[in-house]
């Protein structure tokens, strides 16, 4: 989600870029997986944006290990800096008033304190933590101490919590130093410590971005940073937040922020006698109608459908999950795959053949590369390419074409100042995107 625009014409990372990007704040510093690494930093490329570093995890190990290898990244130069932990699937549209929020909470966090941002809760939110404060909140909130975090709550205990009017959502921002926060961990998670701190040291350079060594990585914990440190610590406080916010996390948070009388329709969709109802149809050629539908998310993927009631889209997970035991691509992989030089996505797939759409950035190239098991064929439809076929060098303009035989040397290339986009048709008896071998690459990838 952090990566599509869900509410706006940027994405969810890029408004986060944006409302993190003032006086402020220093350049960020971005913790993402390896699927994620080249669309993060063409979004930020887009925006102008250089980061102080893009950290890569191996896989998923939740918030609290992720958050502690940013830590000792930081240590490294500057174990007094503060450290804003900032989620990138949040909507935050008063930037200034955040901005303000977080400049007033630097005295604490500079003190010692670590600092939760709690968000003043407009429903009684099943779907969120809450953090429980001493006593309800001044018409001018200032920076208060922490009694407890609270876990996601049934509607009843919800409803009491927003009556009493002490009880604020956890929105998962936080700030505080980097040494408290390493000494927070030190002594509440010393096992995720020598497991992260291994990873980091054993970090390697991989195209501008910093690898987490995988072995040490697979030690850490799979644990939120609550979990792991937030619940135990004892110099905690609070920063209220009573501006507009919104965690995207899943589908009924977005049709809330979206909705227009009830209905969110995105891309070509169509409701017919539809009430309290998002539909959603990312791919321009596939058209989505509801029809007498209430409370219902549908959301239309190229690869995939999902249909859920309003109450239940917490709960994709379990979908996922499904997917995964029954060995689906889509639980763990995505319709367009970012490469450094663009992107591709597979249109049609069969037995022996796939078709895909293949797009190179202005400038950029491809592997000079063979492959075991399969033939190319490139149609060129926008642009103009550069090929290079077992040592033959041709320029392809549209409507042109060219045949890539089995375990032919060869290369694409986009010399031109617009992308180029083609259709690539592969033959063969194994089409798997480990059947490369490449002998020149300008990105230096194995």
């Amino acid at each position: 989600m952090p990566f599509s625009a869900l509410a706006g014409t940027g994405s969810l990372f890029q408004a986060s870029l944006t409302r993190l990007g003032g006086d402020v704040f220093a350049a960020p510093l971005v913790v993402t997986a390896d699927q994620f690494r080249f669309i993060a930093v063409q979004q930020m490329q887009a925006m102008g944006i250089t980061p102080q570093a893009v950290l890569i995890e191996p896989a998923p190990r939740d918030t609290g290990p992720a958050v502690l290898a940013a830590a000792l990244h930081l240590a490294q130069s500057d174990p007094d800096a503060l450290m804003l932990v900032a989620p990138s699937d949040h909507v935050i549209p008063d930037a200034a008033l955040f901005a303000q929020i977080v400049a007033a909470a630097i005295p604490a966090a500079a003190a010692g304190q670590i600092v939760a941002f709690g968000i003043t809760p407009e429903r009684a939110e099943t779907g969120y933590g809450y953090l429980e404060l001493a006593a309800p909140l001044q018409d001018d909130p200032q920076i208060t101490p922490l009694v407890s975090f609270v876990e996601k709550p049934d509607a009843a205990r919800a409803a009491k919590m927003l009556a009493e009017g002490r009880y604020l959502w956890n929105a998962g921002l936080f700030l505080f130093t980097v040494k408290d926060i390493l000494a927070a961990y030190a002594l509440y998670a010393p096992d995720m410590v020598e497991a992260v701190q291994t990873a980091v040291d054993d970090a390697s350079h991989d195209l501008g971005f910093l690898r987490l060594a995988p072995e040490p990585w697979g030690r850490a914990p799979a644990i939120s940073i609550d979990y792991a440190v937030m619940e135990q610590a004892d110099n905690l406080s609070v920063a209220p937040y009573a501006g507009r916010w919104s965690d995207l996390g899943d589908w009924t948070a977005v049709w809330r922020e979206t909705e227009t009388d009830g209905l969110a329709l995105s891309g070509p969709a169509h409701a017919i006698d539809c009430t309290d109802t998002l539909l959603r149809s990312e791919n321009d050629g596939q058209v989505i109608v509801g029809i007498g539908l209430q409370d219902i998310i549908a959301v239309a993927m190229p690869d995939a459908v999902l249909i859920s009631h309003k109450s239940r889209t917490q709960d994709v997970k379990q979908a996922v999950a499904l997917l995964k035991a029954r060995g689906a691509c889509q639980a763990e992989s995505f319709p367009k795959d970012h490469r450094p030089w663009g992107w591709f996505e597979s249109l049609a797939t069969g037995d022996r053949f796939q078709v895909k759409r293949i797009v190179v950035d202005a400038g950029a190239a491809l592997s000079l590369q063979s492959h075991h098991h399969r033939a190319e064929h490139w149609i060129v439809v926008q642009g103009t390419a550069r090929v290079t076929c077992d040592g033959t060098v041709k320029l392809l303009t549209e409507n042109e074409s060219i045949y890539i035989p089995l375990g032919s040397t060869h290369r694409l290339e986009n010399p031109g100042k617009l992308p180029v986009v083609l259709i690539e048709v592969q033959t063969g008896s194994y089409l798997g995107e480990d059947d490369i071998i490449r002998y020149e690459d300008i990105y230096a990838r194995d």
